[in-house]
């Protein structure tokens, strides 16, 4: 029985830093946000920046605009297709698969009317050896931008697969 020297696929190399397929959000609504943020700080009150048009006009946003972990894509898009996951992950190769975790980086606020389009691509990988053998670490990073094409939020997202 021969070991396997790496984990890293021939769909890996072929995908790495290739953006995938887009998804584009519903335009965001002020009830959208207000729910969120509702939901968000229950059972506090949320913040009047994102619940109360007349006090956020007086705001250097100057008007309402959503918090910053508000997710357009928390309902559903459709997408015409059945089942699987509504985002693709390439280089997965099935085993067991960690969350290694995910950092945000926001930039632009989202506002009542945009519309969110998000992309993802296999950004970088590393394997390493562990105790229970060889585990490939792959970095997945998304990018979200509104519709004027201004960088609202990058999120690098870790995998773990051994």
């Amino acid at each position: 029985m021969t070991e396997k020297t790496s984990l890293v696929t021939a769909e890996m190399l072929e995908c790495k830093g290739v953006w995938g397929r887009e998804k584009v959000s519903f335009p965001i609504s002020e009830s959208d946000i207000r729910r969120w943020a509702i939901a968000t700080y229950w059972p506090k009150v949320p913040p009047l920046l994102f619940t109360d048009a007349e006090y956020a006009k007086s705001t250097k946003f100057g008007g309402i605009v959503a918090p910053e972990d508000f997710n357009p894509f928390a309902w559903p898009i459709p997408t015409g297709e059945e089942g699987g996951l509504p985002f693709d992950l390439p280089g997965l190769i099935g085993g067991m698969i960690l969350n290694g975790g995910t950092e945000d980086t926001y930039f632009t606020r989202m506002r009542p009317g945009d519309v969110i389009s998000s992309k993802l691509r296999l950004a970088s990988w590393e394997e390493r050896e562990g105790r229970s053998g060889l585990k490939l670490f792959s970095k997945y990073e998304t990018e979200w931008h509104n519709q004027n094409g201004d960088l609202v939020k990058r999120t690098v997202g870790t995998t773990i697969q051994f």
